[in-house]
C-alpha cells in the first residue's frame, strides 16, 4: 500500500463541506456575538441586536424619491472585491431614498445608548468626527448602488481612533465612531451625490454601506479588544 493511500477525507466530500460551512458560520456567530458583549451588553441581548441587524438589513424605509430618471435593473455590481445587487425594476422611476433598519437604524440606536451609558460624548464625538471625515475622502459613488465605501481602511482607522483615545472605552468607542461616523461621513454627507447614479434604491446603511456601518463598527470592536488589554465582559 503507498503512502498516500493513508491520507483521505474520512466522510464524503459533500458532506465535510457542510460540517466546514457549519463550523465557520459559528465561529462567525461567536466572534459577532463577542464583540457586543464586549460593549457591555448581556449576552442575550447581544444575540437579539445581532438577529435585528441582521434581518433588519432585508428592510429599507423609504423616505424620498428623487426625480424620474434611468435607472439599473437587475445586476451584479463589483466594487473593491465586494459583489452588490441590484434589485429588479419593474417600471422607469426615479431613485428611492430609504433607511435601511438594520444597517442604519439599530447601530445609530445602540451608539446613542452607549454614548449615554458610558458617558462618552466627548471622546465619542471626537472618533466620530474623525471617521467621518476619513470615510467621506473614501466614499465613492458607483452606478447602480449608490455610495458606496471599501471595507478594511476604515475599520483599521476607526480601531486606531478609538484606541488612541481611552484603551478602556476602545470597543464602545469603535462601535460608536464605526456606526456614527460611517452614516455621516458616507451616507449623509454624500447624499447629493445619489442623483445620477441609476441607482433604484440609495439605501442609508444598506447595499455598500450596510457592510460599510455593520462591518465597520463590529470588525473594530474585534480589533479594539485585541488591544485593548483584558477587562470584565458582562455576559448575563
Amino acid at each position: 500500500m503507498q503512502m498516500s493511500q493513508y491520507h483521505y477525507l474520512p466522510m464524503a466530500p459533500g458532506f465535510f463541506a457542510i460540517l466546514v460551512v457549519i463550523f465557520i458560520g459559528v465561529l462567525i456567530l461567536q466572534s459577532l456575538r463577542f464583540a457586543y458583549v464586549s460593549l457591555g451588553i448581556g449576552s442575550g441581548t447581544a444575540l437579539l441586536l445581532l438577529l435585528g441587524s441582521l434581518v433588519g438589513s432585508i428592510f429599507n424605509i423609504p423616505i424620498l424619491q428623487l426625480p424620474p430618471e434611468r435607472v439599473m435593473s437587475d445586476q451584479i455590481v463589483d466594487f473593491f472585491g465586494m459583489q452588490y445587487e441590484v434589485p429588479v425594476v419593474s417600471h422607469w422611476q426615479g431613485t428611492v431614498i430609504a433607511v435601511n433598519v438594520g444597517g442604519a437604524i439599530i447601530p445609530a440606536l445602540l451608539s446613542l445608548y452607549l454614548l449615554y451609558k458610558r458617558d462618552l460624548w466627548l471622546k465619542g464625538t471626537f472618533a466620530t468626527a474623525i471617521v467621518a471625515l476619513v470615510l467621506h475622502w473614501l466614499a465613492n459613488p458607483v452606478p447602480g448602488l449608490g455610495i458606496a465605501v471599501p471595507v478594511f481602511v476604515p475599520v483599521v482607522t476607526t480601531a486606531a481612533v478609538a484606541l488612541a483615545l481611552s484603551r478602556r472605552d476602545a470597543a464602545p468607542l469603535a462601535y460608536i465612531a464605526g456606526s456614527l461616523g460611517t452614516l455621516i461621513g458616507a451616507d449623509l454627507t454624500n447624499l447629493d451625490k445619489v442623483r445620477g447614479l441609476g441607482a433604484p434604491v440609495a439605501s442609508i446603511g444598506g447595499a455598500g454601506t450596510f457592510d460599510g456601518i455593520f462591518l465597520t463598527s463590529i470588525l473594530a470592536v474585534l480589533i479594539a479588544n485585541l488591544y485593548a488589554g483584558p477587562r470584565q465582559l458582562q455576559l448575563g
